[in-house]
């Protein structure tokens, strides 16, 4: 068997494995810990529905399905992203790729998250709180965070696959007790993402998977908290192909599907149209979801001096909360290595 058959089969396996010995008979969604993780960052791929992890290359993959790094087409690929997201909360992420040649392409990503202003509470039965709490102020150093490390290699001409190994920590303040005791609500964990893509070479057709925050649990109290751990498959192509032979003209259409302990099975799917490579318009759709559903936007595309710049923006139509922006900026280095 090929190594590219066996790295599938395991990851297939892998995910199989995950769903049926440790969560056998035991509905845990809506139970994860730490679920900044899930919040997409980038405006490209949230424009989509967030159908990205086929479609997305270069340093933002990392963010997706880290495979992605082994088409990143430049010696250096940075990448920026600003999502506002609900609640007064503000996500600002990073992401910096070198491509090594034949030896593969590093990067490195960095996520910060700030919930904003956040006041506690202490609870009080006694009858100087009719309310039966009492507020303690605002709690400082709340907020979370994520960096990590990332490596992917082309296998061949068609087949790549990566990793990343990340630092997750969340800080949600701290309570006092009753008894006057107090405990700091912090938790670090070690998370590990993989995953694989695989394209045929045929009108833009391409499929992906990746199995991302694989981690041990967290324990709190008495309880055993899950990470968000998703595993995802999806499949991309170029319907332009099929439309028209004329040069100039991309039409990427995306499908995801999503498995996961947090939440049950998610569809998304995304469209992008570029023209001439400048000027990209893109539509999604996310199945299953509370407050969230489709989402749009746009990119520019163009070269400055040596760097290739691109800026994108998304817009996320959400139920009961703001609508959600986001904005991303894509900077490239031309020079590949020879292979």
């Amino acid at each position: 068997m090929k190594p590219y058959k066996l790295i599938v089969a395991a990851v297939v396996g892998f995910s199989w494995t995950l769903d049926s010995t440790g969560q056998i008979g035991l509905n845990k969604l809506a139970q994860s810990t730490m679920n900044f993780q899930l919040v997409g960052l980038s405006a490209k791929a949230s424009a989509m529905g967030e159908a990205f992890y086929t479609v997305g290359t270069g340093a933002e993959s990392m963010f997706y399905n880290p495979a992605g790094l082994a088409s990143t087409a430049s010696t250096v690929n940075a990448t920026f992203h600003y999502t506002q997201w609900i609640g007064e909360i503000n996500y600002l992420g990073g992401a910096v790729a070198c491509n090594l040649g034949v030896y593969g392409t590093v990067g490195i990503s960095l996520l910060s998250v700030d919930y904003g202003t956040i006041y506690g509470a202490q609870l009080d039965p006694s009858a100087n709180s009719p309310t039966g709490y009492i507020e303690t102020g605002m709690l400082n150093n709340v907020g979370a965070y994520s960096a990590g490390l990332s490596y992917a290699r082309a296998i061949n001409a068609n087949f790549s696959m990566g990793g990343s190994a990340r630092v997750a920590a969340q800080n949600l303040g701290a309570n006092t007790f009753v008894d006057g005791t107090g405990r700091k609500n912090e938790a670090t964990k070690l998370v590990f993402d993989a995953g694989v893509k695989y394209d045929t070479r045929y009108k833009g057709f391409a499929f992906g998977m990746a199995i991302r925050n694989f981690s041990s649990n967290i324990q709190r109290e008495e309880i055993a908290e899950q990470m968000p751990l998703t595993f995802t498959m999806g499949a991309a192509v170029n319907a332009w192909d099929f439309i028209s032979e004329s040069a100039g003209h991309d039409l990427i259409v995306a499908v995801d599907f999503l498995h996961s302990n947090s939440y049950s099975e998610r569809i998304n799917l995304g469209a992008e149209y570029t023209f001439l490579g400048m000027l990209a318009l893109r539509a999604g759709y996310q199945t299953n979801r509370d407050i969230a559903s489709w989402s749009a936007g746009a990119g520019f595309h163009t070269s400055l001096s040596s760097c290739d710049i691109e800026i994108n923006y998304s817009f996320s139509k959400m139920e009961l909360f703001e609508n959600v922006n986001r904005f991303s900026v894509n900077l490239g280095f031309p020079g590949m290595p020879s292979k």
